[in-house]
């Protein structure tokens, strides 16, 4: 939502970021050496020692280490570097399940792990060409109590992704620049900053070689450094907790690499089918009143609206769980999703984790329940949009419990409000309250019976000792400084000396109290409707958050910076970090955006796996009716993205089954073309929907690169042969957006498009042959129920090949469906087309093919 945005908007207050820190004190340590080396068949173990003095550059040295290794599959090695005792924070397993460790012989791995024992370093190298992926040797090991620090060497030139939450460039730069990762609320998404995640996952992009991965599992605050220095070029991680803990990702492709990495962080979850349509939102639609008139008011510009969301306008004092009873009464608020529902349409409002600290049931049930963050024998309390407010400790027993009795109550579908889907935000966990915060406005003191019972709670959930962090640590102010957006660590989020019911520091976990909240909101969801698949937006996220939730990139601004940061930002992490369906505030949440902007973004935004139109209080409404043009770009967009819903859907099942994205930067598809590497203002959607928007300021020309390949236009059929060179694209009207299908693939689309999604499902398919230079295609379609969480096999999945002018269907059939295939066309004729279609470049034909079966249909008799 909006964070602190206004205050940012009142204020123009900009917070300077503080200067990248000095570690060079670091240099002098000494490293360690192994000994007590042990091998087996699937890995190695090891001692580690200070190989010298103890330096304590930012904190004190642990002396005594463990290295293991793992070859956990032929295409993967973990490996551990964590102090001997094991103290020191690692990340719980409860939020980061491993995977399964060991399950691979050394011999047959695409890795190979070496190490060198004095002063110790270890080195990852593809088994086959021994090129070295990964050099430790760059600078000598540190690993102290609140700062650890590990360097590789890295090509010249390299080729980087990843590293998010940011809006940098999708290639990231390589001379001085810092990845600083601490979740953060950080309205206007700036870039050189840290952002709302942390996805501590790079993939490595070699023209000869291929792609490798390496994943990072370290949820404390650090900054990663791209440099080079007289020696060659380097990646350096500082952290200031947590162990060393990576798991290295073979490839060689980069989609490959993804699919890896999603077998470490978790596959995705699959969205609800009508979770795809169009969806819109504003900070200040003031009363139920207002919002009814926005959703009829899309009805008669004949603008298909899907879900209409609500944002924090609904609550009571901005309060959870809680209504305004003047502005959106129960009564009106009931009746008005009533009628959504009757018209196929869905609803949304806002949760945030931050429960008002006041006289009102769900604080009472959070604090009965010892439910919330602890300081002092008190229920912690920051101030968010309701004033002071408490955080659910989600590692707190009752915490599940409590969350998803709020729900239960609250969304009630017989007595309260009837969400479909769920919107979470202010999950870093963000605080407008200045540090150290000691005495919010209006605190409400708990009596002596609830501190006895809430003391008592956290202190015998201390027992375990295991990995909950080296005692006498800086929890607040850590010598080695990371490259915070707004400085110290306790600014603008819960102070990170929080203790959590499980004795485990926030410290520790910042990073992943977003995740969290999402996989509790994600249960209480499925609670509440346990047969239906839910769709949970988030904001905050970390690795493996994909796994319980959608994203979209926060709250950016109404410029042309942010329309292309957009793409870069929902490229990340539907191809990088597993997170599929993401989308920015279409046409900019904060300032006051434009007709042309947001015409053109209209158009983009459908090509988005998440598409929603949101902007802030206090800006020039943008509803997509607001301006004509923009109406008839949005429907045009709008009929266009509601036809090729079952490719996207499809697309998105398969990565939620195998980890395949559903957004392919242009180096996904082509990672031998050098001219690929450093795109990122176009796309594939799924494996053949090249999407190349307009980008220039008020610009009416497209220009994109095509690869070497065969190409045709989506709206005319015209074949386009790429030739490796940029193509320009003139009068390009507002809604004008350049499609084109990749040859060699087969497009299910529906004939027509409709008002909703479940007016789309009814609709019959037409396929789109888009024939290689061998005349040859497949594709496949991917058929459910589109809401079920568990389909009991009712599914059916086609795997479509054409060749020689005859197509094939076959796969499972499982769902029953009275859509048909009711249209065949082929883009290319040439030979494998009739004699009469040779010459075209298109060729249709009517069939009445159902999906119920395998069938073959000769398509050159069809257009004879």
């Amino acid at each position: 939502m909006k964070g602190l945005f206004a205050v940012l908007q009142a204020t123009l207050i900009a917070v300077a970021s503080a200067a990248v820190a000095d570690n060079s004190a670091a240099d002098k340590c000494p490293g360690y050496k192994a000994s007590n080396v042990k091998t087996s068949a699937h890995g190695l173990t090891a001692d580690l020692k200070l190989a010298g003095k103890a330096c304590n550059a930012f904190s004190k040295d642990v002396e005594r280490l463990k290295l293991v290794v793992s070859y956990d599959t032929a295409e993967r090695i973990h490996v551990q570097i964590v102090d001997a005792d094991e103290q020191v924070y690692q990340v719980p397993e409860s939020v980061f399940p491993r995977p399964p460790s060991g399950g691979a012989d050394h011999k047959s791995s695409a890795l190979k792990f070496d190490y060198k024992s004095n002063p110790f370093s270890f080195k990852v190298s593809r088994t086959k060409t021994g090129e070295i992926l990964f050099d430790s040797s760059a600078a000598s090991l540190v690993f102290e109590s609140q700062y650890l620090r590990l360097r590789t060497w890295l090509p010249a030139s390299p080729n980087l992704y990843g590293l998010g939450e940011h809006t940098d460039s999708m290639r990231l730069p390589t001379a001085g620049y810092t990845r600083t990762l601490w979740n953060l609320d950080n309205p206007g998404v700036g870039q050189n900053q840290n952002l709302y995640g942390s996805h501590p996952i790079y993939f490595d992009h070699r023209e000869e070689s291929g792609t490798h991965g390496v994943f990072f599992l370290n949820s404390n605050g650090m900054d990663i450094k791209i440099d080079s220095d007289a020696h060659g070029q380097y990646l350096e991680y500082n952290t200031i907790g947590g162990v060393f803990d990576f798991y290295f990702l073979a490839g060689p492709s980069p989609i490959e690499v993804s699919k890896q990495y999603a077998q470490v962080a978790g596959l995705p979850a699959l969205t609800p089918y009508s979770g795809l349509g169009f969806h819109n939102c504003r900070w200040g639609y003031a009363t139920i009143d207002e919002v009814a008139e926005v959703v009829a008011n899309y009805s008669a510009a004949k603008i298909p609206l899907e879900t209409m969301w609500t944002d924090i306008d609904y609550m009571e004092g901005r309060a959870v769980f809680s209504l305004d009873p003047k502005n959106f009464p129960l009564d009106k608020v009931r009746s008005f999703v009533t009628g959504l529902h009757d018209n196929g349409q869905k609803y949304v409002v806002m949760v945030d984790p931050a429960v008002a600290a006041k006289n009102y049931a769900p604080f009472h049930r959070g604090v009965d329940s010892n439910a919330f963050m602890m300081f002092k024998g008190d229920v912690y309390r920051g101030v968010v949009w309701p004033g002071p407010a408490s955080y659910p400790d989600w590692f707190a027993v009752n915490t599940t419990s409590y969350w998803n009795n709020e729900f239960a109550e609250f969304f009630s579908p017989e007595t309260g409000v009837d969400i479909d889907y769920l919107w979470i935000d202010m999950n870093e966990p963000s605080n407008f309250c200045e540090f150290p915060c000691d005495n919010p406005h209006r605190r409400r003191e708990l009596g002596p019976s609830q501190q006895q019972q809430v003391i008592r709670g956290d202190v015998e959930s201390r027992e375990e000792a295991l990995h909950k962090g080296l005692p006498d640590r800086d929890l607040l102010f850590p010598k080695y400084h990371i490259n915070n957006q707004d400085g110290g660590l306790p600014n603008k989020t819960a102070r990170p000396d929080l203790i959590h019911a499980n004795g485990l520091t926030l410290y520790d976990t910042h990073n992943l109290y977003g995740t969290m909240m999402s996989s509790f909101s994600r249960a209480a969801m499925v609670a509440r409707r346990p047969a239906k698949r839910p769709l949970v937006i988030t904001r905050s996220t970390f690795a493996g958050a994909g796994t319980h939730v959608s994203h979209w990139l926060g709250d950016n601004l109404s410029t042309w910076d942010h329309y292309l940061w957009s793409i870069r930002g929902m490229l990340a992490f539907a191809s990088f970090f597993q997170v599929p369906v993401v989308g920015s505030d279409v046409c900019g949440f904060g300032d006051n955006t434009t007709e042309t902007l947001c015409a053109r973004w209209a158009m983009l935004g459908a090509f988005q796996p998440f598409y929603r139109n949101h902007n802030s209080l206090g800006q020039v409404s943008q509803e997509f009716y607001r301006w004509p043009s923009v109406t008839q770009a949005a429907r045009k967009a709008i009929d266009i993205r509601y036809r090729l819903l079952d490719y996207f859907y499809t697309a998105l099942h398969e990565q939620s089954s195998s980890g395949t994205p559903c957004l392919n930067p242009m180096f996904f598809l082509y990672p031998q073309d050098k001219a690929t590497y450093g795109l990122d203002a176009q796309f594939f959607y799924g494996p053949s929907l090249l999407v190349a928007p307009v980008i220039g300021e008020n610009s009416n020309e497209a220009s994109f690169y095509l690869p070497k390949d065969t190409f045709y236009d989506f709206y005319t059929h015209e074949k386009v042969v790429g030739e490796g060179k940029i193509v320009t694209r003139p009068d390009q009207k507002l809604d004008d957006l350049p499609l084109l299908l990749r040859g060699g693939t087969i497009v299910p689309l529906r004939v027509q498009s409709a008002m909703t999604t479940a007016e789309v499902r009814q609709q019959d398919f037409e396929l789109l042959l888009a024939l290689d230079d061998k005349g040859e295609a497949s594709g496949s379609l991917y058929l459910d129920d589109g809401e079920s969480m568990d389909q009991h096999g009712k599914t059916t999945l086609i795997n479509f090949t054409y060749k020689d002018g005859v197509l094939q269907g076959s796969g499972t059939f499982g769902y029953v469906t009275k859509s048909a295939i009711s249209k065949v066309t082929v883009l290319g004729g040439g030979k494998a087309a009739s004699a009469a279609a040779t010459t075209k470049t298109s060729s249709s034909a009517e069939v009445k093919q159902e999906l119920s079966g395998a069938f073959t249909i000769d398509v050159t008799k069809l257009l004879a």
